[in-house]
């Protein structure tokens, strides 16, 4: 018999069946580790991999609980409703972030770095984030956002593959890709290094990879402890910092450029652009 899942303070998810499996480091696959108590609410199993420093959520949702019960687009409703901002202070933080320019279009620089090319979005939501004159196509595993964004990109001459992003990124051609984005999704994949092996492998030797995902090591996350506006359960699974992030890239053969390095500290996400590394697979 399964009980209700509370992910965060006022929100109400949706029961699992069974336990999830226990994984090992999706980075590295060690399976030594160190519990997080104070990061793991109501059964979900958060550690720090003993080997690499990652922190991941141990116990994730199938992938078939994502597509539904535990879609973005729900999840994260639910937790801003649940919480209204993380502390006292938390809409005076956004403000000095917006003026920081943490949170913008990056529509110009796209365009500068995938050279108005054929664009994947990994994890694309409605698939409005890649804009004409790039090609827009995409990975979505929500099943109602998935449709939405497969009927826009068509309209510009690409399409979107509803599936994970780990296995669905193995379906596109060798090379096919100028650029590929992963804006807020690498921390939702448990198959980490599938993803990243495979993007390298649909990339042109030429392309880049943006990658966006909430930054683990920010101060906001170390004052704020377990109300961080970084926690979403169970749908984030990886939490990144600079240094761990930048280890997955180069075991999947990529250099990693930091862009947001003056306001790192400040900032709730870490965002790097990937180019291919001259020595290849790690």
């Amino acid at each position: 018999m399964s009980a209700t899942l509370h992910a965060f303070p006022g929100a109400e998810l949706p029961a699992l069946d069974a336990a999830p499996a226990l994984r090992d480091c999706p980075v590295c696959d060690s399976s030594a580790c160190t519990p997080l108590p104070a990061y793991s609410p109501d059964h979900w199993d958060m550690v720090t991999c003993a080997a690499c420093n990652l922190v991941y959520l141990r116990n994730p949702a199938e992938y078939a609980a994502l597509e539904e019960d535990f879609a973005w687009e729900k999840t994260y409703e639910e937790k801003k409703t649940a919480t209204e901002g993380s502390t006292p202070i938390s809409p005076y933080v956004r403000t000095i972030r917006t003026k920081l320019g943490l949170t913008r279009d990056r529509t110009a620089a796209f365009r500068r770095w995938f050279h108005d090319g054929h664009v994947l979005d990994i994890g694309c939501g409605d698939g409005a984030r890649i804009k004409p004159p790039m090609t827009p196509y995409g990975i979505e595993l929500s099943t109602a956002l998935h449709a939405r964004a497969d009927s826009e990109m068509r309209k510009s001459g690409g399409y979107c593959i509803h599936g994970a992003g780990a296995e669905a990124i193995w379906k596109f051609d060798k090379g096919q890709f100028d650029g590929i984005v992963m804006f807020s999704y690498l921390e939702h994949e448990t198959n980490v290094m599938s993803v990243l092996r495979g993007a390298r492998r649909a990339l042109k030797d030429n392309g880049r990879v943006f990658v966006r995902v909430p930054n683990y090591g920010s101060l906001n996350r170390k004052a704020i402890g377990p109300r961080w506006c970084g926690f979403r359960y169970p749908d984030h699974v990886n939490y990144f910092t600079l240094a761990t992030l930048k280890n997955a890239a180069r075991r999947a053969g990529f250099l990693a450029t930091l862009i947001n390095r003056i306001t790192l500290p400040l900032d709730d996400n870490v965002s790097v652009l990937l180019r291919k590394s001259p020595e290849g697979l790690a």
